[in-house]
């Protein structure tokens, strides 16, 4: 597990996600995620980075693990990233969407802000299971109000010179892509989180 921030008890970030998030292929410090506690640093943002994400993750998988993870660390903020492997699975739509809220229920009932980021699945998977399995990240922010990234992957989209040999995983080169994808919608809520502080 990837820690990253100031060595006393800063407020923690809760990156939990699959292999999009666990730097696959790559030397962990070149991943997001580890890039995001450098941008931190860079903008003097008082918070710590604990990467939880495992590559092949599941929700359900996710849903198991989560529980223990929120006791241990009490993140002011959760990144929640999975979801992919239920879709190259094939994997009900609806399990996964059950699995998600249920992770996200977990978070917010854990005083954790939750910063959901959705993705999308190859046009080969058909269209109604495509669309079906998009919506469900929109329709959980909606109903969750939490902050979300539609897509992680978005601007890397069928560019080969983004992805590995094996034409799924993001490169080194994409990682700051991810990231800037990421920290739009992440921005705000450290910024609410440092404002409720003063108070």
């Amino acid at each position: 597990m990837f820690l990253s921030g100031a060595a006393h008890a800063a407020p923690g970030i809760l990156v939990f996600g699959d292999s999009l998030s666990a730097a696959y292929g790559l030397a962990e410090r070149r991943g997001w995620v580890a890039l995001l506690g450098e941008r931190l640093r860079q903008e003097q943002l008082d918070y710590s980075v604990v990467n939880a994400s495992i590559s092949g993750e599941t929700t359900a998988g996710g849903r198991a693990r989560l529980g223990k993870l929120l006791a241990q660390q009490r993140p002011a903020v959760l990144i929640l990233e999975l979801g992919g492997n239920d879709g190259l699975r094939g994997l009900p739509v609806a399990e996964m969407k059950k699995n998600l809220a249920a992770m996200i229920g977990a978070a917010q009932k854990a005083g954790a802000r939750v910063l959901l980021l959705g993705m999308r699945m190859p046009p080969n998977y058909g269209e109604a299971y495509a669309h079906a399995f998009e919506a469900v990240f929109s329709d959980l922010a909606k109903q969750h109000r939490t902050a979300f990234v539609p897509e992680l992957t978005a601007g890397i989209g069928e560019r080969l010179e983004y992805f590995q040999a094996d034409r799924i995983h993001p490169n080194e080169a994409a990682q700051p892509l991810l990231l800037a994808n990421v920290w739009q919608a992440l921005r705000p809520l450290l910024k609410a989180g440092a404002t409720a502080k003063r108070r």
